[in-house]
């Protein structure tokens, strides 16, 4: 990494829990390429002064986490339709003082659905209600998928999040079956859930693909177990990896080869 100088290019992260998974993945990329920029991770309890800070100090890029998503869109000036599909922000870049809204999960996620080759005419059972579940359902959605059922306890988050893409909701998997399974919950996280299987054993033998977006560990329980089916699986390895280049590319200019990227993933996680 290039030593500290008055040109370097500021890019930052705002979470209520930062991470070392961003700033380990962009700075290894910016030794990687050679490029005069530095990452940091901060938290906040002041999001508008925080974003009035990115704007004046002229901080390139900004990468927003929960529960900022939704509060940062009336800071900024313009909104992709990335964003705009979902009302959610999880990146900010600043062209001199102009601040642009993205929501690079949701491209990420669009993208891994093509990247997989999985048909548009699947049939999806989608497990969670929360944000990233909501990135998920838009990226269905505008992929051509019209068979989801949102699978989800909370019946109001449930309900909510299916009337919003015209999907079904129930709130358990039960006996339903997909050909597409997609885990957005922290079942089989590192943690208390670790060892949670978010769907069944029968129902991943009838499934075609399984999409586990849970990435601490990459290799969650529902992945082992589609693998052991001979199931082809999308992890949340890929997904936290193309989010985040998906960033890098807005920020910099540079968009990393795949293999760039995959190394700067395994970089990050370890």
């Amino acid at each position: 990494m290039p030593i500290l100088n008055k040109d370097m290019t500021l890019c930052i992260s705002l979470a209520a829990r930062p991470s070392n998974i961003g700033t380990r993945f962009h700075n290894y990329l910016y030794d990687e390429l050679g490029l005069d920029f530095i990452y940091k991770a901060f938290t906040t309890t002041d999001l508008p002064a925080a974003v009035g800070g990115v704007r004046a100090l002229g901080i390139r890029g900004c990468s927003v986490s929960m529960p900022f998503k939704e509060d940062v869109i009336a800071l900024v000036d313009r909104m992709d339709p990335s964003a705009t599909a979902i009302d959610s922000v999880n990146t900010i870049v600043n062209d001199d003082g102009v601040l642009t809204a993205y929501n690079t999960d949701y491209l990420a996620v669009a993208h891994l659905l093509k990247e997989h080759q999985v048909p548009a005419g699947s049939s999806v059972m989608l497990r969670g209600s929360g944000g990233m579940a909501k990135a998920v359902a838009a990226a269905l959605k505008d992929s051509g998928f019209s068979e989801v059922t949102i699978v989800a306890r909370n019946e109001v988050t449930g309900t909510k999040l299916a009337g919003l893409y015209g999907s079904q909701w129930r709130p358990e998997p039960g006996e339903a079956r997909a050909d597409l399974l997609i885990n957005v919950t922290p079942l089989g996280m590192a943690g208390a859930d670790e060892d949670a299987l978010s769907f069944d054993a029968e129902t991943i033998a009838e499934a075609r693909t399984v999409f586990d977006v849970v990435a601490f560990p990459s290799e969650t329980p529902l992945i082992k177990a589609a693998r052991a089916a001979g199931k082809p699986v999308i992890t949340g390895a890929e997904v936290i990896a193309l989010q985040a280049a998906e960033q890098f590319a807005p920020y910099t200019g540079v968009r990393p080869t795949p293999e760039q990227v995959r190394a700067a993933g395994e970089f990050s996680r370890a």
